[in-house]
C-alpha cells in the first residue's frame, strides 16, 4: 500500500504501444489546460460523487479508475474512502502528470499508471472495484470489449465495475440492456452502470 502523500506515475505501456494513438480529454492536447475548469463548471463533479457513491468503496479497498485523466474521479473516491488503494489509468502523459500536482497538493497517496484501457494494472482477482467516468466513449468497440473481459480478469470474486459516460447501455437480444442485468440510471447525458 502507498504511504500517505505517496504519488507515483509508472509507464506500462508495452513496446507496441508506444506509437498507439489515444483521443485526449476534450479532443484536442491543447485543451487540457481548460479540461478541469470545464469540468468544474459543467457539474461533472457531482457524477464522480455518485460514481464513487455508487461503487460503495470500503476501508482498504483496491480501486483502479480507467480513464482517470486529471485524476477527479480518482479524489473523488479518496474524498469519500481516504484509505482506498485507487489507481489511476489513462494513455495522456500530460493528464498523468497535473493528475500527480493535484494528488500532491491535496497529500493523498495515488499510483498513477500510463496505459489503455484494455490492460487494466493489476494482477488476476485483485481489485474490489473498478471505475470510469466519461472515458470509455474515447476507446472504440473493440477495445471496449477487451477493456470488460480485463476488467473481469482483474477483479476479487464481488468486485464490482461502475461506470458513468454518455449514452446509454445499448439492448442485448431480447430488447433489454444487458439482458438486464445490473442497475441502470439515465440522466440527459450519462448513463450510470453498477455490475456486479
Amino acid at each position: 500500500m502507498p504511504a500517505e502523500n505517496d504519488v507515483r506515475i509508472l509507464d506500462e505501456r508495452t513496446p507496441n504501444d508506444r506509437d498507439r494513438s489515444f483521443l485526449p480529454g476534450m479532443s484536442r492536447t491543447w485543451l487540457l489546460p481548460l479540461y478541469d475548469v470545464f469540468t468544474r463548471l459543467a457539474g461533472v463533479g457531482a457524477l464522480h460523487r455518485r460514481v464513487s457513491d455508487l461503487a460503495a468503496i470500503g476501508p482498504g479497498e483496491v480501486v483502479v479508475d480507467i480513464g482517470c485523466g486529471t485524476g477527479n474521479l480518482s479524489f473523488a473516491v479518496l474524498a469519500a474512502q481516504p484509505r482506498a488503494r485507487v489507481t489511476g489509468l489513462d494513455p495522456d502523459d500530460a493528464a498523468l502528470r497535473r493528475a500527480a500536482r493535484k494528488a500532491r497538493r491535496r497529500r493523498v497517496a495515488l499510483t498513477l499508471v500510463r496505459g489503455y484501457a484494455d490492460r487494466v494494472p493489476a494482477e488476476d482477482g485483485t481489485v474490489d472495484h473498478v471505475v470510469s467516468s466519461l472515458a470509455l466513449h474515447h476507446v472504440d468497440a473493440d477495445d471496449r470489449a477487451a477493456f470488460a473481459g480485463d476488467a473481469f480478469r482483474a477483479l476479487r470474486p464481488g468486485g464490482t465495475i461502475t461506470i458513468a459516460d454518455f449514452g446509454g447501455p445499448a439492448p442485448a437480444a431480447g430488447g433489454t440492456p444487458h439482458g438486464g442485468h445490473g442497475q441502470h440510471e439515465h440522466g440527459p447525458a450519462h448513463a450510470l452502470r453498477h455490475l456486479p
